[in-house]
């Protein structure tokens, strides 16, 4: 069986919509987890002080066992610098400049087998996006940035006035319709959202409602909810690729590992995933032990089709 792809990630936005800080936020919750974070500008990372163990050259050390890396002029460098690490790495997380194409990013790392892209996140200023958008020298910059877009995170929605929101909102409808677009306060986003690291490490970081984590404010509790379930049966590998094509709406992240077929050998399993717009499905090793299948998914509170999920994986 193949072996287990690197999970990557992209985060783009214009200048000041609020990238830096959300990496740093995912950063304080990989806690037990190796992310490679690769970043255009140190300077503009502005890493917490207290998170930092070294620096050496371009690379700096974290002391939960993360690493952020200078990109400079090679990007295909860095990222074989990061898959031929000799302690492996759990995913690794590519900040877009705030002027650059998030998706040229997206297919460098596509290309290489080694890693397994799992979305393209791209975060608005809310206050700004209006005004910005409607600049006929920003226009097309950011256009671009919200077409190549898996999820759209409309940030700083406690500073932007009525008004303001709403015409971000309408912009963002308008220029990427389809693409799942929450709002956040400080770049709220849970790391288990597009992360794709194992369910044991990010569960906790995307709780239903009634969950008693300490998530900072606001409470991802309230924002975000998970289900999850153990299918018994087997879902042919031709029915789950349909049902991801036509995925309810409602689903923002869904992963896991599933019967998708039987042989002689015994049975067939696949490692399913799913990032805002996009699934994929990919042979994949039985689980160790007990072999129980699994799959969560998460989407905003109240917004999540549990119904939906519950009638196809019981089918």
């Amino acid at each position: 069986m193949p072996g287990r792809r690197l999970p990557f990630t992209v985060i783009g936005g214009f200048l000041g919509a609020g990238k830096t800080t959300l990496l740093n936020r995912w950063l304080r919750e990989a806690k037990g987890l190796r992310m490679a974070v690769l970043v255009n500008d140190f300077g503009a990372l502005n890493i917490d002080a207290d998170l930092i163990a070294a620096t050496h050259g371009d690379t700096t050390a974290l002391t939960n066992g993360c690493v952020c890396c200078q990109i400079g002029d090679d990007l295909g460098r860095a990222l074989v610098d990061v898959i031929e690490a000799k302690t492996p790495f759990d995913a690794v997380v590519i900040e877009a400049s705030g002027v650059s194409d998030p998706w040229r990013i997206a297919q460098i790392g596509m290309a290489a087998p080694e890693l397994s892209l799992e979305g393209v996140v791209v975060l608005v200023d809310a206050s700004v996006a209006a005004r910005q958008s409607a600049d006929p020298l920003l226009a097309d910059t950011l256009a671009r940035q919200l077409k190549s877009a898996d999820l759209v995170v409309v940030n700083k929605a406690d500073i932007a006035t009525a008004d303001a929101l709403a015409a971000a909102k309408t912009w963002v409808a308008a220029t990427a319709p389809g693409t799942p677009c929450i709002e956040t306060v400080e770049s709220a986003l849970p790391l288990a959202l597009l992360s794709g690291l194992p369910h044991s490490a990010v569960a906790p970081h995307a709780c239903d409602p009634g969950c008693d984590h300490d998530h900072g404010s606001p409470d991802h509790g309230a924002i975000f909810q998970t289900w999850s379930a153990e299918p018994e049966a087997v879902i042919p590998a031709a029915a789950l690729r349909a049902w991801l094509r036509e995925m309810p709406p409602g689903v923002l992240r869904l992963k896991g590992l599933l019967r998708t077929g039987r042989s002689a050998d015994g049975d067939e399993w696949s490692e399913v995933q799913y990032a805002g717009r996009h699934g994929s499905l990919r042979k994949a090793a039985p689980p160790a032990g007990q072999a129980r299948a699994g799959v969560v998914a998460i989407g905003l509170h109240r917004q999540l089709p549990e119904k939906k999920l519950k009638e196809f994986f019981a089918a």
